[in-house]
This record gives structure tokens, sequence and C-alpha cells, in this order.
């Protein structure tokens, strides 16, 4: 699934960087992802509902690791983010550049015992407009 979505926004990113292409020149748009599973073997496990039936089911110790990056300057769509899952235990970090020229990294994560935090930070920079003079 996750392999799916990383193909997808690498699509993306090259089906908008291409966009306008023709008339205009700049750098070309760069985007790279990264998949790796390390899922346990499944085990069996048995299943024994409130009427005594029994029922199996297989279970694997979910653990994986991604990472994607976009970097188009010319629409200024510019992220990247890594995750790893072990278990219960998620880690992560996104960056995002923002419209208006500050950049949002956020720090994620999250367990069975202390839910999901994210910590949050907001780098501006500033923006100096030209100003065009007409004479």
């Amino acid at each position: 699934m996750y392999f799916k979505i990383m193909c997808l926004l690498g699509l993306v990113a090259v089906a908008a960087a291409q966009h306008g292409h023709k008339h205009e020149k700049h750098e070309p748009a760069h985007s790279s992802q990264h998949i790796t599973r390390h899922d346990g073997h499944p085990e069996e496990v048995v299943i024994t509902d409130k009427h005594g039936h029994k029922h199996v089911d297989y279970y694997a110790h979910p653990k994986y690791e991604f990472a994607y990056k976009v970097e188009d300057h010319h629409t200024g769509d510019i992220k990247t983010q890594h995750e790893q899952r072990d278990g219960d235990v998620v880690k992560g970090f996104y960056s995002l550049h923002e419209p208006d020229g500050s950049v949002r990294d956020v720090h994620y994560h999250s367990d069975k015992k202390t839910g999901f935090h994210a910590e949050v930070k907001h780098n501006t920079h500033h923006v100096v407009p030209e100003h065009h003079h007409h004479h």
C-alpha cells in the first residue's frame, strides 16, 4: 500500500514539473522514494469467540521504514518525509515548504502506551518582494 502511494506521489511530482515546461526554462523537478519492509513471518493465532467457536488468524509483526522527497523549485513544491514502524511504535518526520515562504517541520511519535505526539516548528524566511520601477 505504501509503495503504491509513494509511486503515485512520484508520478504527481513529475507531472507537476512537466506542466508549463514548453515555454519556460527552469531546473528540473526531483523526487525520490525508498521503502523497506521487515515484517516477521506470519504466526498462526487461534481466537475463541464468545460462543466458544475457534477461528484461526495470522499475525505478522509490522516493521517498515519509508522515505520520500519532492523538490520542484519552479512550482515551490518542496517536501520530505521519513517514517519507521516497529510493532506499535511509529516515529517520523516531515518537512513542508509553505506558500508564504515558511517551512513547517513536524517530528512525531506514536505508541500504544502514550498515544500520538507531534512537535511542530515553523521556520519563517523573510521574502523581500521585488519592486519594478516604470519610467
